[in-house]
């Protein structure tokens, strides 16, 4: 199974995706860690577009081939890297589940943005501006939607096991 998180920064994903690898366990994917890997290679000079999310979909297809579960951690803004997720999925013969991550209190998402750490040596965080700036499209399709806000990271991953073994029976 893919399981493919989307989401604005601060809203809560990568945490929640990685409290969901651990839990189940699978294998994690992060689009921050492989964009900066890019970046520090010297390879491609300023904005590496795309090139980190077509490196996660070619190493996400080579483990669900081999029958892993594989947490795919992305912003996944538009509509036509969600699809490319579903194609990676079904070209690999395995489910495809996704989920959108948003904090519904402005204030507690702005407080995340700001007070955050990073974690990804290199990478330059997100401020709020940013983050309001974002290029993200509304879903359109169906979606699990996890709200973080003012719950803690054990109660939004009760929630979303019990969406996905839902969905897996």
């Amino acid at each position: 199974m893919l399981i493919v998180f989307s989401g604005l920064p601060g809203s809560g994903k990568t945490t929640l995706a990685r409290a969901l690898a651990s839990a189940l366990p699978a294998m994690y994917l992060r689009i921050d860690t492989l964009e900066q890997a890019i970046r520090n290679s010297g390879s491609l000079a300023g904005d590496i577009g795309p090139a980190g999310y077509f490196a996660a979909y070619g190493v996400a297809e080579d483990n669900l081939r081999l029958g892993h579960t594989l947490i795919a951690d992305s912003v996944n803004p538009l509509p036509v890297t969600r699809d490319a997720w579903r194609k990676v999925a079904q070209r690999a013969g395995a489910a495809c589940f996704e989920i959108e991550v948003v904090c519904s209190d402005s204030s507690e998402h702005r407080q995340r943005v700001e007070t955050r750490a990073g974690d990804v040596t290199g990478l330059r965080l997100p401020n709020w501006r940013d983050v309001t700036a974002h290029d993200y499209t509304p879903w359109k399709e169906p979606v699990a939607r996890i709200d973080t806000a003012h719950r803690s990271v054990e109660s939004c991953l009760a929630q979303l096991l019990t969406l996905i073994n839902t969905a897996r029976s």
